[in-house]
């Protein structure tokens, strides 16, 4: 990649990790991610649990839009009744970037086969602003925040703020 094609741009990242049933103190992969970044050197401002609730994630959502410029939001992503991040999320996208949800796809297949049909992981872009939704199985949070959205962020953010 031509490095003159990235801006030097300040990550700040807000983890969100979607669940009804983990409490901040029962998370693993909030702060699997977290760790991840803080070793990769992009500060995660905050985390913050939010139950599976389409208006509390879009909340939720906005409000960190106000602060960083990447969300990261893991858990609520799969098929089950009460998974609704995708739902939340998806509507406010002005861009998405169906690669990201490929690429994922791609690289879990490795990992789980083809159980990765399961999954709805999305990336996309609010004002100028890049959101990823992620499974909220460690193992997947950890894949997708090493092997695509540690490597890419800087590249993304570079179009996305044009």
């Amino acid at each position: 990649m031509d490095p003159s094609h990235i801006q030097e741009i300040s990550v700040r990242v807000v983890i969100l990790i979607i669940s009804t049933s983990r409490t901040e103190k029962e998370d693993t992969t909030g702060k699997a991610i977290s760790s991840l970044l803080h070793s990769s050197s992009i500060p995660v401002i905050r985390t913050k649990v939010i139950p599976d609730d389409i208006e509390k994630i879009q909340v939720a959502l906005k409000e960190s839009l106000e602060e960083v410029n990447c969300i990261i939001l893991t858990g609520g992503t799969g098929i089950t009744h009460d998974d609704c991040t995708i739902e939340a999320v998806e509507p406010l996208l002005e861009k998405r970037l169906d690669g990201f949800g490929e690429l994922f796809r791609m690289k879990s297949y490795a990992e789980v086969g083809t159980r990765t049909v399961l999954s709805r992981a999305l990336g996309g872009v609010i004002d100028g602003k890049a959101v990823f939704c992620i499974p909220g199985s460690k193992n997947a949070a950890e894949l997708a925040t090493r092997e695509i959205i540690i490597p890419e962020i800087l590249h993304i953010l570079t179009h996305a703020s044009r």
